[in-house]
C-alpha cells in the first residue's frame, strides 16, 4: 500500500475536508467541515481504507463488526469483507413494523464488537451507538475511527473504559497539507486557535489512592491487600497457572518479592498433596510477604459451595486468603466464605463469555451489598468501595488465539480504574519469570501512579 500520508493526499482530492466558515449541528462556527461520506463512491480508496483501518486492530479480539450509521455504514462492510468478521447493521431508529429491531444481522449474546465511526467529535453519537449495542447483550470495547476532530470526544469515550483507534486526527492532517502547499501558516494557525478554544468541556474522574481505599476499608483482607501493595509498591498477582507442585513452587519463589499474591489453581495440580504443596507454599507467602488467592471461582449452591471451600483434599479454608465466586448461586451462597474475602466475578477477559450487561448489573447488586466480598474480577469499571481486579493483562496487548483478550497496564488504569493486575501467562510462560514480574511489576506501578493525575479537559 502506498504510505499513510500519500492515502490521505488521494482521500483529500475527493473534497472530504474543506475549510472556510461552516456551522455546524450544534451552531459553532468552524474554520473546517469534514464529511467523509465521498470516500464509499471510490472502491479502491475505500478498500485501501479498510486495510489500514484493519491494520490498527488485534482483530482475533472481534467476532463482530459495527458501523454508526450512516457515513460509517460503508466502511464497515469494506472491513468486513476484508477481514471475514461478520458485518451488523445498527439503525438511527427502529422500524414501527416487521421486527422493529434496532440491531440487523446474525448475532448471538455475549459476542464481542468492533465499532467504526467516520469523524469523532463530542463522542455523543458513539455512546448512543454503544449504548443500543449494549442493549442487545453484545458487548464494545473498542471503536476505530478515520479522523478525530481532536475535541475531546476521544478522551471522553478513553475516560469511560473504550478503546479508541484513530487514523488520523486535525492537527496531523494540517500537517500534511501544510507540508503539500494546499494550507497555509495562518489557516493552520486559525484551526490550532479554534481547537484550544472548542474543547469538550469535561472532569476526568480522579481514582482513589491505596491510602484513600485503605482508610475506608471494612475488611480484614482488604486492608492487608492494600497495606501489602503499598509495602512492596506493587499491585501485581501473578496467576500460577501449572501442573506439579515443584513448577508451582519454583515460580512462587521467582515471583514471590515482585507480587502481592499469586493466584493459584489448586485443582489442576497433578501431585496434589497437602503437607508437600500447600505447607512449603504458605511458607514462601510468608517469607515474600505475598496473599494466596485460590481462583476457584465457586458456583454452586451454599451447602455446596460450603463443602467445596472446607472439606475434600485441598481444604482451601485453611490457606487461602481470598478467593474467586461466581454470584450466580445468589446472595447466600456467599455467606460460608466466613474467613476469607471473596472477589467476585463480575466479567470475564474471554472473547465471547456470557457475563452480558444485564448479568453484570445483577451481579454487582449481589456482589456490592455482600459483607463478604472485597472486589471484583471485571473488565468495566466498579464501584469505588470495591477493589477491582483486572486480568487478561499483558505488555503485548493482543489475544493469543483462544479467546483470550489482553488489556496492558496503562490501559486498565487510566480507563478502568483497576485496582490489581492479574497477569498469566506473560509470567509463568515468560523465558525468565523473575525478570518478567519484575517488568510488570515495575509497568503495573507506573501506571497506578500516572492514574492518579487528576486530568481536565476545558474549554
Amino acid at each position: 500500500m502506498e504510505s499513510k500520508k500519500e492515502f490521505f493526499l488521494e482521500c483529500y482530492k475527493l473534497g472530504i475536508i474543506k475549510f472556510g466558515r461552516f456551522t455546524l449541528k450544534s451552531g459553532i462556527e468552524s474554520p473546517f467541515y469534514v464529511d467523509l461520506r465521498p470516500l464509499a463512491s471510490d472502491p479502491k480508496i475505500l478498500k485501501n481504507l479498510a486495510n489500514y483501518l484493519l491494520d490498527m486492530l488485534p482483530l482475533d479480539n472481534f467476532d463482530l463488526i459495527c458501523g454508526v450509521p450512516y457515513a460509517a455504514l460503508p466502511m464497515a462492510t469494506a472491513m468486513s469483507l476484508q477481514s471475514y468478521i461478520p458485518l451488523i447493521i445498527k439503525r438511527k431508529e427502529a422500524k414501527n413494523y416487521g421486527t422493529k429491531k434496532l440491531i440487523e444481522g446474525i448475532y448471538q449474546k455475549g459476542q464481542n464488537c468492533l465499532l467504526v465511526e467516520d469523524v469523532i467529535t463530542s463522542g455523543k453519537s458513539l455512546i448512543e451507538t454503544i449504548a443500543e449495542v449494549e442493549q442487545e447483550d453484545i458487548k464494545v470495547a473498542d471503536i476505530v475511527v478515520v479522523l478525530d476532530r481532536e475535541q475531546g470526544g476521544k478522551q471522553l469515550l478513553e475516560s469511560k473504559g473504550y478503546r479508541v483507534h484513530t487514523l488520523f486526527n486535525i492537527s496531523e492532517v494540517c500537517s500534511i497539507l501544510k507540508e503539500n502547499g494546499e494550507l497555509s501558516d495562518d489557516e493552520v494557525t486559525r484551526i490550532q486557535d479554534f481547537l484550544k478554544g472548542n474543547h469538550i468541556q469535561f472532569e476526568e474522574k480522579s481514582r482513589l489512592s491505596y491510602q484513600e481505599k485503605f482508610g475506608q476499608a471494612q475488611h480484614s483482607v482488604s486492608r492487608k491487600l492494600l497495606e501489602t501493595a503499598l509495602a512492596k509498591e506493587s499491585n501485581l498477582i501473578a496467576s500460577a497457572d501449572v501442573t506439579t507442585t515443584q513448577e508451582l513452587l519454583d515460580l512462587a519463589e521467582k515471583v514471590g518479592p515482585h507480587v502481592i499474591a499469586l493466584k493459584t489453581h489448586i485443582d489442576i495440580i497433578s501431585d496434589f498433596e497437602y503437607e508437600k504443596t500447600i505447607t512449603p507454599l504458605k511458607a514462601l507467602a510468608a517469607k515474600h510477604n505475598f496473599l494466596l488467592m485460590e481462583d476457584r471461582k465457586f458456583a454452586d449452591i451454599g451447602n455446596t459451595q460450603e463443602l467445596q471451600f472446607t472439606s475434600g483434599v485441598f481444604k482451601i479454608t485453611e490457606w487461602a486468603d481470598f478467593v474467586t465466586s461466581q454470584v450466580i448461586g445468589g446472595f447466600e451462597s456467599l455467606d460460608c466464605f466466613r474467613n476469607v474475602g471473596v472477589v467476585a466475578i463480575i466479567g470475564m477477559s474471554s472473547k465471547g463469555a456470557l457475563t452480558t450487561t444485564a448479568y453484570r448489573e445483577e451481579a454487582l447488586k449481589v456482589a456490592s451489598s455482600h459483607p463478604n466480598v472485597i472486589g471484583g474480577v471485571s473488565q468495566n469499571p466498579l464501584p469505588e468501595e470495591m477493589l477491582l481486579f483486572t486480568p487478561g493483562v499483558n505488555l503485548a496487548d493482543s489475544g493469543d488465539g483462544k479467546g483470550q483478550q489482553y488489556n496492558t497496564p496503562e490501559h486498565v488504569f487510566k480507563t478502568l480504574h483497576t485496582d490489581f493486575i492479574i497477569v498469566g501467562r506473560g509470567i509463568y510462560k515468560a523465558e525468565n519469570p523473575e525478570t518478567a514480574a519484575m517488568t510488570y511489576k515495575t509497568e503495573g506501578w507506573n501506571a497506578y501512579l500516572n492514574s492518579l493525575e487528576k486530568k481536565a479537559i476545558q474549554n
